[in-house]
């Protein structure tokens, strides 16, 4: 049982996908396939075999070709659907990791007992609606890395590490443990109430209108977004471009994360994220 406090159902009676540049090759393969690196290896589980085919063909096709380096973590909770590609790789978490930041203030104000100062829910606003980097610095600081790192082992991102010396844009993360905090915020559990699961989400729905691109494209008219982006140019694997979203309503619970480098110019990763999130939300 995860941090969100409810077991994976129907594993034992479902069906297994993996394709590897089109060809279906066993679980026991994907592993070698992938440390090949030639090739991209999409797992999909789902109690629905045909569903599950269908989102691996669709998130391998969506990745084919291109020259960004993408991972991808898909669950579903309605269909009991999950998809994967390079879930457990590494990357710079950029801003995406202002979704844990804000995580970790609202667990540390419960440990407290206490509301958010003025001054917090200020800062937390800027820091997702915005991005707003100096506001992350200032909350990031205020908490310090005993708290980031205390809620980041609660919330089950056993492979997130806090960037050093105050570079939070330098944490490293996965796209599986982007999905974990996803679902902290999506689902009843013991780490943050609802109050708190409410108000992040509430500021991931309120993103400025010229961040809400990536995991939103192509999602269904009557779903709720709640998303997160991130991007930052270094040196080496060019851009790094993420974005992770949460999606609700009456027919829709699901979240995505999608995270990528070796990006040219940021608009490659943008792209990038945007074809594997149509190619999923097609499939819903």
């Amino acid at each position: 049982m995860g941090a969100s406090g409810s077991p994976r159902r129907g594993r034992a009676g479902a069906g297994v996908v993996v394709l590897a540049a089109g060809v279906a090759i066993g679980p026991l393969a994907a592993g070698a396939a992938e440390a090949a690196g030639a090739e991209p290896v999409v797992v999909c589980a789902s109690s629905d075999v045909r569903l599950a085919y269908e989102m691996a063909q669709g998130v391998l096709g969506a990745v084919e070709g291109r020259s960004s380096t993408v991972a991808v973590q898909f669950d579903d909770r309605l269909t009991d659907t999950q998809c994967e590609l390079r879930a457990d790789r590494s990357f710079d978490s950029a801003s995406v990791i202002k979704v844990a930041v804000l995580g970790a203030l609202l667990r540390t104000a419960q440990n407290e007992g206490r509301a958010l100062t003025a001054s917090e829910k200020s800062q937390a606003t800027a820091m997702i609606t915005e991005s707003d980097n100096a506001a992350t610095t200032a909350l990031w600081t205020q908490l310090g890395m005993t708290r980031i790192k205390r809620f980041l082992s609660s919330a089950g991102m056993m492979n997130t590490v806090p960037g050093a010396h105050g570079y939070w844009g330098l944490t490293q993360t996965t796209a599986r443990d982007q999905g974990t905090l996803l679902r902290l915020l999506s689902t009843e559990n013991n780490v943050l109430n609802r109050a708190s699961r409410t108000y992040a989400l509430r500021l991931m729905a309120e993103v400025v209108p010229s961040q809400r691109w990536g995991t939103s494209a192509g999602a269904p008219s009557t779903a709720t977004v709640r998303l997160k982006n991130g991007w930052l140019p270094r040196s080496t694997h060019g851009w790094r471009v993420h974005s992770v979203g949460a999606f609700t309503g009456a027919e829709y619970d699901y979240t995505l994360a999608v995270l990528t480098e070796d990006n040219s110019v940021m608009a490659d990763g943008i792209s990038t994220i945007e074809s594997v999130s149509r190619a999923i939300h097609r499939q819903l």
